[in-house]
């Protein structure tokens, strides 16, 4: 009796808050709920990030669901990633049992079947708003590491985005990027080596095969407008109950490269739209990943530093960031070290790598008399969970084993009925539905690319009909008006008068003199006359 006490004095000290809380469950010990050990769930230091983890079937997406629902009550905003697609049920209202009537009558709760204010929204071609974003918003930088570009290839990145910018050439979707590699690596080469530097075709070609692998994932669905405007995430409907907004990506698992892109755009949009908060009563947006893996196996480290540094940031903006995942390993230690709230569910050893998961696991939770942890995680029931969260002092509440509370809406999936009326109610749709083109770099440069053709085609036509003009000019020209006719008059000429100076002597006393025309021109020779006695050949006999 004196243990249950002392339990429930502590769970009281550890759970109790002046500002406005939420219950979720009540503590147990040794395997049966305490009566008033009520765990509440404080709202202000919800914006301090939080872990949802536990093996397949033990009620992590219903923990999801039951927090979810609390912050909506709460006016707070929440935007839901569904990976498995069974969140849109939030929408419906719940139903009785005799399991949920049981579980509430132990934690001492009524249960009212609710319908929560729901969005459907979608990256790709599932029913429900579309979202998107332009690729001038994702910037240069982020845009290097979701590709996994070096320094170099990150700076002819940004040296692209520069030149977009100074010509007016607005990247929208990836085949605006994509044309504007292709031109800066033929046509435009020339233009942006002489403004920017030199360019290396052998990155740009990097460059592209990057894009190409990512359009493949069918990011080509997500990149264009109208983009969308975070601030439609964090509204507040008629009757006072933040908007559930959920992401539905159930087409996304086998393409994490994606999820990663969108998500990390996402954070990057929301810490720089969203003003410096502090310190709030309640966060301005709460967002939930379920199946956290997916960002981080396909991450390299560019992408992890990225996404560990918005995490650390982003809470002073008001927004919490809470990861769903099976093993609390799948979360880079750097991240988890961020997270002040736990919810920890049953995890299975089938395997001495699993034993070895679990005592680590265990080991990241504060120390309690109460309980055994490690042997506690491979004994939880289905809702059942070990939790500790931040106080309002941020400091971790003690840990304990507590019953959750089942969630008030549906627990199942909406009909495609339900689905295309809740879609058709949305106040947003028709403002992301509607698809939009504008002129954009792709259709400047294909203009400009055109144009030039012409004017060389025009050019190469004007030259084909002066070349046909001069050849028709000569046929017409008279006989001696032709070159190589001139050129064998001049010839003849000048055979004639050499000959007839060659013959012409000019006379003198002792000497003879003839004029002959050299490779100098015309030159004068003497011949001497022989002097003395003349030699003889042989035929007259003379010496």
């Amino acid at each position: 009796m004196a243990d249950i006490q002392n339990f429930l004095d502590t769970i009281k000290a550890g759970y109790t808050f002046k500002g406005e809380s939420y219950k979720i469950g009540c503590a147990m010990l040794d395997g049966a709920v305490v009566d008033g050990a009520d765990v509440l769930m404080p709202l202000k230091t919800l914006n301090r990030h939080g872990l949802i983890a536990g093996a397949t079937g033990t009620g992590k997406t219903k923990t999801l669901q039951v927090l979810a629902e609390g912050l909506s009550d709460a006016s707070v905003p929440v935007l839901l990633m569904d990976i498995k697609g069974d969140m849109s049920g939030i929408a419906a209202a719940g139903t009785v049992n005799d399991k949920i009537t049981d579980r509430c009558q132990k934690l001492h709760i009524e249960y009212k079947p609710t319908a929560y204010p729901a969005d459907l929204l979608t990256l790709s071609h599932e029913k429900g708003v579309r979202l998107r974003a332009t690729v001038s918003e994702f910037g240069p930088v982020l845009l290097s590491k979701i590709l996994g570009l070096n320094d170099t290839q990150g700076g002819l990145v940004a040296m692209i985005y520069k030149y977009c910018d100074d010509n007016k050439l607005p990247l929208l979707d990836l085949k605006d990027f994509i044309k504007v590699l292709q031109y800066v690596s033929n046509e435009g080469k020339a233009e942006l080596q002489k403004t920017y530097g030199n360019i290396s075709t052998s990155s740009i070609g990097t460059i592209l095969r990057k894009v190409v692998e990512l359009q493949q994932q069918g990011a080509e669905v997500f990149f264009g407008e109208k983009s969308f405007e975070v601030e439609d995430l964090m509204r507040i409907n008629d009757d006072g109950k933040g908007m559930i907004s959920i992401v539905r990506v159930t087409d996304l698992q086998d393409r994490p490269k994606l999820f990663s892109t969108f998500m990390l755009q996402l954070l990057a949009e929301l810490y720089a739209t969203c003003p410096e908060e502090g310190d709030m009563e309640k966060p301005k947006l709460v967002m939930f990943i379920d199946e956290a893996h997916l960002i981080f196996q396909e991450a390299n480290d560019a992408l992890l530093q990225q996404i560990e540094t918005i995490v650390k940031l982003i809470r002073s903006k008001g927004i919490g960031i809470y990861f769903c995942t099976q093993n609390p390993m799948d979360v880079p230690a750097s991240v988890l070290a961020q997270l002040g709230l736990k919810i920890q569910h049953a995890l299975r050893a089938f395997t001495a790598a699993d034993r070895k998961v679990i005592k680590q696991t265990s080991e990241n939770y504060p120390e309690t008399s109460f309980y055994k942890t490690e042997d506690l995680i491979m004994q939880l029931g289905i809702g059942e969970a070990l939790v500790t969260i931040l106080n309002e002092k941020g400091i971790p509440t003690p840990l304990v084993h507590c019953m959750l509370r089942a969630p008030q809406s549906r627990m199942d999936v909406l009909t495609d009925g339900e689905i295309d009326n809740l879609i058709s109610k949305s106040k947003i749709a028709g403002k992301y539905n509607t698809v939009v083109d504008s002129e954009s770099a792709y259709e400047i440069l294909t203009d400009k690319l055109n144009d030039a053709a012409k004017r060389e085609a025009a050019q190469q036509e004007q030259e084909a009909e002066e070349k046909q003009t001069r050849k028709s000019t000569t046929k017409e020209k008279g006989f001696f008006d032709n070159p190589t006719v001139k050129s064998m008059t001049r010839t003849a000429g000048n055979q004639i008068v050499r000959g007839l100076l060659g013959v012409l002597g000019l006379g003198g006393r002792g000497r003879s003199r003839k004029w002959r025309f050299g490779r100098g021109g015309w030159d004068r020779r003497q011949r001497r006359r022989g002097s003395g006695r003349r030699r003889c050949s042989g035929r007259c006999g003379g010496g």
